[in-house]
């Protein structure tokens, strides 16, 4: 699998170079995943741009993995997804529950965002 990973200040980016996802990729996806999370940059963007197809299979372990970060504290937005690939996640019930933008600039402004929002609400525990 083609992946790209760009570190910035809070975030990876992760932009898989890949016109189609099957389902026999999700080890690798989440081998990735773990990989940037590792370090102390914790929050991630999933860049779905050049993807033009994607195994169900496969949306729905993108989605348990942005539930997972969340639960974890972490910020985890997707962004670029083609019509096709939201198709693939409304078909499986998961569009309405994911956090995904159109852009990767939005994707960082809700990084942000959340990132703020985190600090706010931490700070009055």
């Amino acid at each position: 699998m083609n992946v790209k990973i760009d570190t910035k200040e809070k975030f990876h980016v992760i932009t898989i170079i890949q016109p189609s996802i099957s389902a026999n990729m999700t080890e690798e996806i989440r081998e990735k995943l773990n990989e940037v999370t590792e370090n102390h940059v914790k929050h991630i963007v999933l860049d779905l741009a050049p993807v033009e197809k994607i195994d169900q299979a496969v949306a729905v372990f993108i989605a348990e993995q942005q539930q997972n970060a969340y639960e974890q504290g972490r910020s985890f937005v997707i962004c670029g997804m083609q019509q096709a690939i939201k198709d693939v996640f409304k078909e499986a019930d998961l569009l309405d529950i994911l956090n995904y933008t159109p852009t990767e600039s939005e994707a960082w402004d809700i990084v942000q965002m959340e990132e703020v929002e985190r600090e706010l609400l931490g700070g009055e525990e």
